[in-house]
């Protein structure tokens, strides 16, 4: 049986200033993952980031919280991942339309 959320392989990591780590950014080099993370203001030698794939993460972090705003999304409270699933795309075409 196949799983419903099938997805590629990630080819970077958005991520904020909280996880900005030498071992988080070489463990992602070591898969070939791209950090996207802003260096934090203590850290010595800054590293660099694509700012524009950064602001991406914005527009994502806004879209999950209206997804959360649906009480059954947010407390999981479905009894099979199909039923899941489909108030996820449920929910997310109603977003889109809005």
């Amino acid at each position: 049986m196949t799983s419903a959320f099938t997805c590629p392989p990630p080819h970077d990591l958005r991520a904020d200033r909280a996880l900005d780590a030498d071992w988080l950014r070489s463990a992602l080099d070591d898969r070939r993952i791209t950090p996207v993370i802003p260096s934090k203001s203590n850290r010595r030698f800054p590293a660099t980031f694509d700012k524009e794939t950064y602001k991406w993460r914005h527009l994502i972090e806004n879209f999950f919280r209206k997804l959360k705003e649906n009480t059954g999304i947010a407390m999981r409270s479905f009894k099979t991942i199909q039923s899941f699933a489909s108030f996820i795309s449920l929910a997310a075409t109603l977003i889109q339309i809005r």
